[in-house]
């Protein structure tokens, strides 16, 4: 091999191996597969801080791109039934499965919505599954094994399924009831703030989040015009203020943020 041929095999080498490192930094989760390695691993405290948005960011997101109330399958419900308490405090019961895209972006608002009202510790990354048709591999968390703590409510999550579609946590007699009664279709995510009003699937688009990383997602959500702010903190915010409708309105300091009233007047 003469010397010019090796110039250009080693030119080729040169530029596939930028192509990739471009891709991977531009695409961080793509298919899931560049952050597989991740999967079940502490979430810094770090990035754990950068879910704290700020009413200010709020209150100029609002809703963003999200349509709270809705005849189809996917949006807030009003219901009418007794209070759903847990340790003396209004509860919210959440329901998904670690595989399922919808569910991973519905994690990130409501870990942003919760934050408010509480901390979190354990957590978990977590990306759905790799092989589904929609939005495959979005970087998310997993409540499963996490804690968190409050004053104004109890979490109660149920990860039904890992990662892979296999079977994870059971939903109790009690929670599988409520399940079955306000979401017959069985749909996940689900969730149930103090039997008051219920979330049926994600406010949010999965592929707005799918190409990226954690850091590079996290990093968005104080950018209010851009897209990633305007799905996960315009979801957060209809999910702070269905807490705050069960929390009779506290603390103040998040439940009489304009942003608060907004949702409940649309």
């Amino acid at each position: 091999m003469n010397r010019k041929s090796m110039y250009a095999i080693v030119a080729i080498v040169i530029i596939v191996i930028a192509a990739a490192l471009i891709f991977m930094s531009t695409y961080g989760s793509g298919s899931g597969q560049y952050l597989v390695q991740y999967i079940n691993k502490p979430v810094p405290q770090s990035l754990v801080s950068m879910l704290n948005v700020s009413s200010a960011v709020s209150n100029k997101v609002g809703l963003g791109v999200v349509t709270p109330l809705s005849s189809s399958y996917s949006g807030i419900k009003k219901i009418t039934a007794a209070p759903l308490t847990s340790n003396g405090k209004p509860e919210v019961l959440y329901i998904g499965a670690e595989y399922c895209p919808y569910c991973a972006i519905t994690r990130w608002s409501m870990i942003i919505a919760l934050s408010r009202f509480g901390t979190f510790s354990n957590l978990h990354y977590m990306i759905s599954n790799t092989s589904d048709p929609e939005a495959p591999g979005t970087p998310t968390f997993t409540f499963y094994g996490s804690s968190y703590t409050s004053n104004y409510i109890d979490f109660v999550p149920v990860e039904t399924q890992n990662q892979t579609e296999r079977a994870l946590q059971t939903p109790s007699a009690q929670q599988g009831y409520i399940f079955s009664k306000f979401n017959p279709g069985g749909g996940i995510p689900f969730i149930d703030f103090g039997n008051q009003s219920l979330q049926l699937g994600a406010l949010a688009d999965p592929f707005t989040i799918q190409k990226y990383n954690w850091t590079q997602i996290a990093s968005q959500l104080p950018v209010t015009n851009s897209s990633v702010s305007l799905s996960l903190v315009g979801a957060a915010d209809v999910e702070t203020a269905e807490i705050c409708a069960i929390t009779n309105f506290t603390p103040s300091s998040v439940c009489s943020q304009p942003y608060v009233k907004q949702v409940l007047n649309s």
